[in-house]
């Protein structure tokens, strides 16, 4: 009698530990998903296509527009398709966060509910890009809001993974969390530059040469803060390996975005791959950013258990 019990329980453990893997790889679908959208959105945006259809949420009238198509209404239209795909992915993250809440962490209901209301919120902001005619402070707000996502999915990944740390990241949780917020100001920065044309206005027009020189100085707190990072990494010599690893793989991605970025702009925005690439491995450095803060939260969050724990 008492080793079916055993087995029951067993069994029911090992429905919860499936249940918060299905969760796990659902969310990071997602964030996989959401750098493809802001890619498709950032190509969208480089080849002029932001009005390809005119209407807003069908394409020129019709689900699947087909006398008009062309590569500028193919990009628009594939990226609503994208973003329809991906609400309905965080209805159904949402969906499963509260029918299995008991199998989660209790904070992930919440944090499921926090990603669905964002994604409302992107979608008005997406049509009202098509309605307000580009207008560059909606267009700015979206690509902030996309932003957002992405972090809380990248937060909510990191923070289902399995983790055991050594409790020695004090120092680097507060880098990290201070180049986080750097780089999302200079990608925010860099949104203003994309959605006023500012490149293209400054350097045929003399106009909002302003703007497009907050972006250039922007590259110094965000690589300054980024290099601390990796600092506190390396002076700290019991830190779990996978923050090491992380904070270590930093300098290989802002040195990539830097490049790109000095590319993107010797060539005056003339090569669309290079500017896309551009505004994706700023998304990527800004989402390992993330992780990090993250999971070094977590490291001292564990740290703080095992020493109220012990005698």
């Amino acid at each position: 009698m008492l080793g079916r019990f055993d087995l029951q329980e067993s069994s029911s453990l090992v429905a919860l530990d499936n249940r918060r893997q299905w969760i796990m790889r659902l969310v990071l679908l997602m964030s996989l998903f959401t750098l493809v959208l802001m890619a498709v959105g950032s190509a969208t945006r480089v080849m002029d296509a932001g009005l390809a259809c005119p209407d807003w949420p069908l394409c020129f009238g019709t689900l699947v527009p087909q006398k008009q198509m062309n590569l500028q209404v193919f990009l628009e239209w594939f990226h609503r398709l994208l973003a329809t795909s991906l609400g309905g992915m965080a209805i159904a993250f949402a969906g499963l966060s509260i029918a299995w809440r008991h199998a989660l962490p209790r904070w992930l209901p919440y944090a499921a509910a926090s990603a669905l209301a964002l994604v409302v919120l992107q979608g008005i902001l997406g049509g009202l890009t098509v309605t307000e005619l580009l207008r560059f402070e909606v267009v700015t707000a979206h690509l902030g809001m996309g932003l957002l996502f992405f972090c809380l999915l990248v937060s909510i990944t990191v923070g289902l993974v399995p983790f055991q740390g050594t409790g020695t990241s004090r120092w680097l949780r507060l880098t990290a969390a201070i180049a986080t917020v750097c780089v999302y100001g200079q990608s925010i920065l860099g949104g203003l530059v994309s959605s006023q044309w500012a490149v293209h206005q400054c350097l045929y027009g003399d106009r909002l040469c302003h703007v497009l020189n907050s972006h250039l100085l922007g590259v110094a707190p965000a690589t300054l803060s980024v290099l601390a990072v990796v600092t506190v990494a390396w002076r700290s010599p019991a830190l779990a390996t996978v923050l090491r690893q992380l904070s270590f793989s930093l300098l290989f991605v802002i040195a990539a975005q830097i490049g790109l970025g000095v590319a993107t702009f010797q060539l005056k925005l003339q090569v669309p791959p290079l500017t896309v690439a551009h505004q994706l491995v700023g998304a990527t450095l800004l989402g390992l950013l993330v992780a990090l803060t993250t999971l070094a939260g977590r490291d001292r969050a564990n740290s703080a258990a095992n020493g109220a724990i012990a005698p």
